[in-house]
């Protein structure tokens, strides 16, 4: 028997960078939004080892991938000994700025959960998660939250209202780490009071009364556009189309525009595939969730 899950991808609506961890990484304040852009996963149960096989052959399937970190994870912390046949089939781009491969983990802690009947509550799984990565640990339940610290304290909101996000994939390559040390990169000063900052308390404001222009917010673009500036220019258009709010998510390269309409967000997803057909662009509305489980399939003898 196989089961089928789906994992969902993300996107941040507002981003801001604190200072700098004594462990080398940095405390941020963040909006998380799961968007309905999902991976879809496929595990059924071996004697012992884990396999994973991926749609897409450039990605390393070896055992420094997160599903097989997790997996491995699961099994060293609850003893058992059962293996899994995993297939991943990749739907969200690689090195998007949109969780995919933490979302992944998190599908695959949930699952192998359910599939060697651990039975483990839904608090040890994440705290499997947060030892896999902070984006892991909101992907375990997504929807709209706010987190803190590394992005592992979570804080869930109120989910958002019906609109559409029109989300831009370039064929550009950022690196995470490269974004955090560059030298552009303006790291707030803030000392939050009761978890938060005043800036982050008016963007939270500002999420629960739907004021988008004054949530919609992104540290980490004055560095990135400066290196890639066709990133400043999509994220233009995107304000040209019509769009309540545009930014970049986490590191890049991923931007997104929020429409209220989904005619508006039709019409500038035509608007890029006819601009710039070479990039990808996809029309998503919000998920309420970070994982899902979807069916069981039965193997044909």
């Amino acid at each position: 028997m196989s089961h089928h899950w789906r994992s969902y991808a993300k996107i941040n609506l507002y981003l801001d960078v604190l200072r700098r961890r004594r462990d080398g990484y940095h405390n941020i304040e963040t909006v998380f939004q799961s968007v309905s852009l999902y991976d879809e996963l496929t595990f059924s149960e071996l004697p012992e080892d884990i396999v994973l096989t991926c749609s897409r052959p450039e990605l390393d399937t070896g055992s420094s991938n997160l599903i097989c970190r997790a997996a491995a994870l699961l099994k060293e912390s609850t003893g058992c000994t059962k293996g899994a046949q995993i297939h991943l089939q990749k739907n969200i781009p690689l090195a998007a700025g949109l969780a995919g491969g933490s979302g992944n983990a998190a599908a695959a802690l949930a699952a192998l959960n359910r599939l060697w009947q651990l039975e483990l509550p839904p608090a040890q799984l994440l705290a499997c998660a947060r030892k896999l990565g902070a984006d892991v640990s909101f992907c375990l339940s997504g929807g709209t939250q706010a987190a803190t610290l590394k992005g592992e304290v979570l804080y869930p909101m109120p989910p958002l209202p019906p609109v559409f996000f029109v989300l831009i994939h370039p064929d550009v390559q950022v690196s995470t780490p490269f974004i955090y040390t560059h030298p552009l990169l303006r790291r707030s000063n803030a000392r939050p009071v009761a978890g938060f900052s005043s800036s982050f308390r008016r963007a939270l404001r500002a999420l629960k009364e739907s004021r988008w222009q004054h949530l919609v917010f992104n540290a980490m673009e004055v560095p990135a556009f400066s290196e890639y500036p066709q990133l400043a220019e999509l994220k233009g258009q995107l304000v040209k189309q019509g769009c309540d709010a545009a930014a970049m998510s986490g590191s890049g390269p991923t931007l997104f525009g929020l429409f209220d309409l989904c005619e508006k967000a039709e019409q500038a997803i035509a608007f890029f595939r006819q601009q710039y057909p070479s990039l990808g662009c996809t029309l998503v509305q919000p998920s309420s969730k970070g994982v899902a489980y979807f069916r069981e399939s039965f193997s044909e003898p």
